[in-house]
């Protein structure tokens, strides 16, 4: 199986940001604008959290709060759940799927490196397959 790292080589490093004092509104915007589900939280360079679709669902909406006046810093997810570069896809599979996460920031000496999600997992996984099952076929077949 392969690294957190071979998906970053693929999908590249690019990763979406937002302030904690920005407005939940703002990162919404941000969302929409670039196709995604999760921004992550840097202030003053620092990774400090993570604002996602559900996070928006469950402590804006369902509590009734304005999202042009509730601010990211207060509705974000702290300390998430976080991978290096080095650790196995396994791993990521087994931490999504046992703490219901989506998105796995990517942290190499304390520095955010790139983002995993559960599409990016499974892309990978089906590639790997794919791959695999195409190597059999030639060799079954005597093709090289």
């Amino acid at each position: 199986m392969g690294k957190v790292r071979n998906i970053l080589q693929v999908k590249g490093n690019a990763v979406y940001s937002i302030s904690s004092g920005h407005t939940v509104y703002d990162a919404l915007e941000h969302l929409v604008e670039k196709n995604i589900g999760a921004l992550m939280v840097v202030d003053e360079g620092k990774f400090i959290g993570i604002f996602t679709e559900r996070d928006y669902a469950r402590k804006v909406i369902l509590k009734g709060r304005s999202s042009k006046e509730t601010l990211i810093g207060e509705i974000m997810t702290e300390s998430p759940v976080i991978v290096n570069s080095n650790d196995n896809i396994e791993h990521c599979m087994r931490l999504m799927t046992n703490k219901f996460i989506r998105h796995l920031p990517v942290v190499d000496e304390e520095q955010l490196v790139g983002l995993v999600s559960i599409g990016d997992v499974v892309k990978y996984i089906i590639d790997e397959q794919k791959y695999i099952i195409e190597n059999l076929e030639h060799y079954i077949t005597g093709q090289k």
